[in-house]
């Protein structure tokens, strides 16, 4: 991450400014008047931000992104991994799936971090210049390729759809979803070469030292018990995973200490938000009501530094119930900052590329924003402190 992606400066509405070699950070100001100041506490390695455009990728994204800063902090070579390998993978375990439980479990685009971990631990893991998913020969209007998976989601639904309503399902339709894959993303090569040397995708994911067992996921929710596992009730969690429940302070304790001790985290949260505005790089949650904010006023709002919601574990649980958050999305936290009000904000790394953003990608969320809207969150083990692993059983 070079210094301007890793400090957001000279932001077009919100004015940003954080150094992490100076004490005293800069103003920068604009015609809006918009102005955060913000302070580095912990800036972590991450390589440069991606876009997933017109598809549903997010989960493999954030993910890869947070494995591509596992390996730098473990003194690994920079690497760009394969998105589209996962996701060629991940699609034939959904679809096999989907049509064992008779279409009762959710098939979409939509993905979740352990199915990342399940297609590293089974098929392994390719570089980006080895299988970069662009069969289709997709491209914007700049002649750049871009991702674009509407027809490949609408294709493939409408055959395990197809599959689920026959009487007696045969296996030939696996061939024709596994080819369908195949014309929209590409073949996944068996072997290939890298830096000289031949490697399988598990062969590579070995050499790359990455051990998907070293990875959990962590969540907040009372209907659950505490210093226990559960399977998180959202429709992305098709594979009816578990994670491991901790009250809220103690979720956000780790993530410090998480952060602090140089492992970054996976990070799903809801992105519906007024107090979200990826354009301006800040995600908030201002002490107020929004439906007494005039229109003219929410720049304002947004633009400015200010008192935030007290989040509590019933507030977070009460928008989880009646919908209000939901696994929208999942990103990759990088660091921590704080603003000139002494408010703590997480640096998030985006999936949504550089352009309409003033943050060249990243954004800021405030830890209330944290707080109240993160679904789940995924980490090495060895970031957790002793006293929590010991009540998680790890």
């Amino acid at each position: 991450m070079n210094f301007k992606k890793q400090l957001i400066i000279a932001m077009a509405f919100v004015s940003v400014s954080a150094f992490a070699q100076t004490p005293t950070p800069q103003t920068f100001t604009n015609k809006k008047d918009g102005n955060y100041k913000f302070t580095v506490v912990k800036n972590l390695d991450a390589t440069a931000v991606q876009d997933q455009a017109h598809s549903g990728t997010c989960w493999t994204f954030s993910s890869l992104s947070f494995i591509e800063s596992e390996l730098l902090r473990m003194g690994k070579p920079k690497v760009n991994l394969s998105e589209m390998f996962i996701v060629h993978n991940a699609y034939n375990m959904k679809a096999d799936k989907y049509v064992r439980m008779h279409g009762s479990v959710n098939f979409g685009e939509g993905g979740a971090f352990h199915d990342v971990m399940a297609v590293v631990k089974d098929s392994g893991i390719v570089p980006q210049m080895v299988y970069s998913g662009f069969a289709n020969g997709e491209k914007d209007v700049n002649g750049e390729k871009k991702i674009n998976h509407s027809e490949l989601d609408a294709l493939t639904k409408n055959i395990v759809e197809t599959v689920v309503k026959s009487d007696k399902p045969g296996i030939a339709w696996k061939k024709a979803f596994n080819g369908t894959l195949d014309a929209y993303l590409g073949p996944i090569p068996k072997t290939f070469t890298y830096e000289g040397k031949q490697y399988t995708p598990q062969t590579f994911r070995d050499m790359l030292g990455i051990n998907p067992n070293n990875y959990i996921e962590i969540s907040s929710f009372n209907h659950h018990p505490f210093y226990s596992k559960f399977v998180l009730e959202v429709p992305d969690n098709w594979a009816a995973d578990q994670v491991y429940n901790l009250p809220l302070d103690e979720m956000i304790a780790v993530m410090d200490n998480a952060l602090m001790n140089g492992y970054t985290i996976a990070w799903g949260a809801d992105v519906s938000e007024k107090g979200f505005s990826f354009k301006n790089g800040v995600a908030i949650v201002p002490d107020l009501e929004w439906g007494d904010v005039k229109k003219e006023k929410m720049d304002s709002v947004i633009l400015n530094p200010g008192k935030q919601k007290v989040i509590t574990q019933e507030m977070r649980q009460e928008a989880f119930n009646n919908y209000e958050t939901q696994d929208d999305h999942g990103m990759h936290i990088v660091g921590i900052v704080k603003d000139q009000n002494g408010v703590k904000y997480y640096i998030v790394k985006n999936s949504w590329g550089v352009k309409g953003n003033d943050c060249d990608g990243f954004f800021y969320a405030s830890e209330a924003y944290v707080k109240y809207k993160t679904t789940s969150i995924m980490l090495n083990k060895d970031g957790v402190s002793k006293d929590i692993a010991k009540k998680l059983g790890l």
